[in-house]
């Protein structure tokens, strides 16, 4: 043992010892910046390691208070800060808070210059109601603060406050620690948080007002006021004022921005992104935000201006902030429908560059623009050999190639590519789905019914097997009542959604309610205009005597999409011409 001891130090024998857990430290950031600790000149004595390790050994057989009375008397023997780190630890591990702040404070003794050693102490200090003790700490730390770091030091009384339970008393805590700082900005934002933390509102928004009044250029107060005000409207005319007195404030000009086009002001919402983009000439978010913004109106000229300079800012680097994916895919829709393939293909390669996701849809439509082009093998071969990330893009790309399979007719070379899916890729919902779909196009309406019914089974949560289902027995008008408890249930699911609603209007009117059922078709056709919506809600009209308003509804939806099979065998069924 004299050898042993010989070779090692007391230094060593502690460095064996684990840190405090994170989860247990107070402070946000678990690197300690504080100067390091002066250690005492103590020799290892055949006595001080004895009882060091029966400590150690006492924390491994359950007893915690006693390996934390045995290390805490040896810290303050040896006035170590890390026995007294080490004391608090194990009783920290024991659930013994009294014997924890014990050591705590010995530990900050030991140690007054270590800011670890301070906060775990104010921690225990909250967490066992020693209010007064935790004030004056809270206080040491406010007062020993410089014009630069008080702003950190408010935040950090603020987060320490808000761990007690009793929110009006930490409200009040917080309250009388910042009353000589009020004149500061951070501490009134401080109090405001503090006071909606506590469910005061009123409290919160009078704080927010007060600092506004006094920093008038602060954008954060800005936008926390407009957060805390309930009134929409009212919040978005604080954001406007300041706007007008403020109008380089990029923060709140976005943040003004988002608010009106939630509020359904596109254009609005527009001339506030027009107006960032003339500050900034490439702002992304502007660019990004414009370019959706002229796609949802419409405005292509305008969405593929501002896509593409965003696109090309970007010069090849992903945006980490924003999906560039979506931007190609608009870029690559307008190209489509003006029918520039090279266009459209040179935007959907970017996407697996630029892209942090959807680079299985890019390919997917680069495989469909090579099989509308005659070229089905290639396309193939595309889905096939494309290098995906996980078996969900890979499930994906395989639907693709059944959808393409499926579009030229080749329905049983579809269903042998599912079925062979299938053998790797067992009960994948998505799949049999797919399988589904295919099969009732060929007619194989008993394997559709049980392929659906499995896909029910394994997501019952799904809206999409029941509404196909009911449609479909509501189509062939068998088991109508079945069809609408099915449709009925997909409803209940998602009641939003305009095809299980159209689905539901066409099992109404297989059951005779044509009332009822030009309802829900109306409403269906209102939140989405497809083309088959239309053939079912001209139908009702048709066979309700309104056959010029059944014909105008028909004639828009051939505009929209000649070819589509719903509306050419209505056609056919009832002999209109159009």
């Amino acid at each position: 043992m004299k050898n042993f001891s010989a070779i090692l130090t007391l230094s060593a024998l502690i460095a064996l010892a684990s840190p405090l857990r994170a989860a247990e430290s107070p402070s946000d950031n678990s690197t300690d910046h504080s100067p390091v600790d002066v250690l005492p000149a103590v020799g290892l004595s055949e006595e001080l390691m004895f009882r060091y390790l029966s400590a150690e050994i006492s924390l491994q057989r359950g007893n915690a208070f006693a390996a934390y009375a045995t290390m805490l008397s040896i810290a303050r023997s040896t006035h170590d800060p890390r026995l007294a780190r080490r004391a608090t630890e194990m009783a920290m591990s024991g659930s013994l808070p009294t014997e924890a702040l014990k050591a705590a404070r010995v530990w900050h003794e030991v140690a007054p210059q270590s800011e670890e050693a301070a906060q775990v102490l104010l921690s225990l200090q909250l967490q066992s109601s020693h209010i007064d003790e935790a004030k004056q700490s809270l206080a040491k730390i406010l007062s020993g603060s410089t014009p630069s770091t008080l702003p950190l030091a408010i935040g950090n009384v603020q987060r320490q406050l808000a761990r007690i339970p009793d929110r009006a008393r930490a409200a009040t805590l917080l309250k009388e620690l910042l009353e000589p700082y009020r004149d500061v900005l951070d501490a009134r934002l401080a109090l405001a948080q503090m006071a909606m933390v506590s469910g005061d509102r009123t409290l919160a928004k009078k704080e927010v007002s007060d600092a506004l009044n006094k920093f008038p250029s602060s954008e954060i107060a800005a936008l926390m006021l407009a957060q805390i005000t309930e009134d929409k409207a009212e919040a978005a005319k604080t954001l406007s004022d300041f706007l007008k007195k403020n109008p380089k404030a990029r923060e709140v000009r976005l943040a003004y921005s988002r608010m009106l086009f939630e509020q359904g002001k596109i254009a609005d919402a527009k001339k506030e992104f027009q107006a960032l983009l003339q500050q900034t000439p490439n702002d992304a978010t502007a660019l990004y935000a414009l370019g959706l913004l002229s796609a949802q109106a419409n405005d292509t000229a305008d969405a593929e201006k501002y896509l593409s300079a965003y696109i090309n800012n970007l010069k090849g680097q992903p945006d980490r902030e924003r999906d560039a994916t979506q931007a190609l895919m608009v870029l690559a829709q307008i190209a489509e429908d003006r029918n520039d393939d090279a266009g459209t293909l040179k935007w959907l390669e970017l996407v697996p560059e630029l892209g942090q996701s959807g680079a299985s849809n890019a390919i997917i439509k680069r495989a469909q623009l090579q099989s509308k082009n005659g070229k089905l093998d290639e396309a193939r071969k595309l889905l096939s050999e494309a290098d995906v990330n996980n078996d969900d893009e890979r499930v994906k790309l395989i639907i693709g190639e059944c959808q393409l399979l499926r579009d030229v007719g080749k329905l049983v070379e579809a269903i042998q590519l599912i079925e062979d899916a299938l053998e790797l890729y067992k009960d994948n919902v998505d799949l049999l789905y797919e399988l589904s779909m295919l099969v009732e196009k060929n007619q194989q309406f008993d394997l559709m019914e049980s392929t659906l019914r499995k896909v029910i089974q394994l997501a019952p949560d799904s809206p999409h097997a029941y509404n196909a289902l009911g449609y479909s027995l509501a189509d062939r008008n068998v088991r109508l009542q079945e069809a609408h408890d099915l449709i009925k249930k997909a409803l209940s699911l998602a009641p939003e959604d305009p095809f299980i609603m159209d689905s539901m209007g066409w099992v109404e009117f297989r059951l005779g309610r044509l009332e009822r059922a030009e309802e829900l078709l109306r409403r269906a056709f209102a939140a989405r205009g497809d083309p088959e919506i239309a053939a079912h809600l001209g139908e009702v009209l048709w066979m309700r005597g309104r056959e010029e308003e059944a014909k105008k509804l028909w004639r828009r939806a051939g505009g929209e999409d000649p070819k589509n099979d719903t509306l050419k065998s209505t056609l056919k069924r009832l002999q209109v011409k159009l």
